[in-house]
């Protein structure tokens, strides 16, 4: 038995869900809910970013048993790209099968404005980073084509539907931060097929793939992108602008739940 799973109170979820910047709400509509600070959790890194609980919260949404991770820690915040590879290792050991990754992220499209809810068909890495740099062995040779789950993203969109949710569709670039990025540099994203840009999520996809676990990733839109109609993105806008749209993401992502 794994030490997450020792935790569980004898519960099996099947599903897990890291929470982005300002969405720590859905973690406050998790029923019958057992808490863990991640600091009583071996491996697991303690965000130091505001809009970040940092806490583990297992129960039930839509009558499905899961784990919420209620914030993360993010790869510019020590310069390790693979700063979240314990609490994925954890998550597969525990028996997660399918992760599901949201974010806070800048639009690369104007018609897609902050609120918006984007679903991650794809991403590109501008990092110069990788989370597995370093480690030994075949199995870090992941394939990453359909890297973000066919299944799992259909599911998310007949869930929009069924709630009658707007769902933009997208490729989400990740970005290194913790400055934001240029205007020419947004240019470039824009030019090489980018939809969104974040500062993270990308990275555990990567590691969720090394793990076999099956991804999906949304974004929450917080903001045009630097220089489009004038941006000058700031992160009181992205918690902001979160926290705005936290209650459609919950609202997604709970009939998403209630149908798997």
């Amino acid at each position: 038995m794994s030490d997450l799973v020792s935790k569980f109170a004898g519960r099996k979820p099947r599903s897990a869900i890291i929470l982005g910047s300002s969405l720590g709400a859905f973690a406050d509509s998790v029923q019958n809910a057992i808490r863990i600070p991640y600091r009583e959790l071996q491996g697991f890194p303690v965000p130091k970013i505001s809009g970040h609980a940092g806490e583990l919260v297992v129960g039930t949404v839509g009558g499905k048993e899961i784990v919420v991770l209620a914030g993360r820690a993010h790869a510019y915040e020590s310069g390790n790209a693979a700063v979240m590879r314990p609490a994925i290792e954890a998550l597969k050991s525990a028996g997660i099968e399918n992760l599901i990754l949201t974010n806070a992220a800048g639009s690369l499209d104007p018609a897609m404005r902050p609120g918006s809810i984007m679903l991650i068909e794809d991403h590109i890495n501008q990092s110069g980073m990788n989370p597995l740099i370093g480690q030994h062995g075949d199995e870090n040779f992941v394939p990453m084509t359909n890297a973000y789950d066919p299944g799992l993203r259909t599911k998310i969109i007949a869930a929009a539907e069924a709630e009658k949710l707007a769902l933009h569709k997208g490729v989400y670039v990740w970005y290194s931060g913790p400055s934001f990025e240029t205007p020419a540099e947004i240019k470039m994203f824009r030019m090489i097929g980018g939809t969104a840009v974040g500062m993270s999520t990308a990275p555990e996809t990567i590691l969720a793939r090394r793990y076999g676990l099956r991804v999906a990733g949304l974004s929450v839109i917080t903001n045009l992108a630097a220089g489009i109609e004038g941006a000058s993105p700031s992160h009181a806008e992205t918690k902001s602008e979160g926290a705005k749209a936290s209650a459609r993401m919950g609202q997604l992502l709970t009939r998403f739940f209630t149908d798997l």
